[in-house]
């Protein structure tokens, strides 16, 4: 699954595969720890990160949130991902 971005420990990852499945949404991962996150309001779908990630993350996505409807426009086109700035 294609990295889009990376702060703080957490890696952000979204996969061009998952175009179909609905919400649109984002991967992250802190540790070992793994989490789906929605794009529109960057409510949790599964999993689950440290509370002090998650925190960051939710900042993070409300930040970027155009540039991760982008992405997500983008995989559906199967056109490569751009980068998200890191938080």
């Amino acid at each position: 699954m294609p990295t889009i971005s990376r702060f703080h420990g957490i890696r952000i990852m979204m996969h061009a595969g998952e175009r179909e499945h609905l919400p649109p949404h984002f991967h992250a991962q802190s540790g070992s720890r793994r989490a789906a996150y929605q794009i529109a309001d960057g409510r949790r779908l599964a999993g689950s990160l440290p509370v002090a990630a998650e925190r960051l993350l939710r900042e993070w996505s409300a930040l970027n949130r155009m540039a991760l409807e982008e992405n997500w426009r983008r995989a559906r086109e199967d056109k490569p991902l751009k980068p998200v700035p890191p938080l």
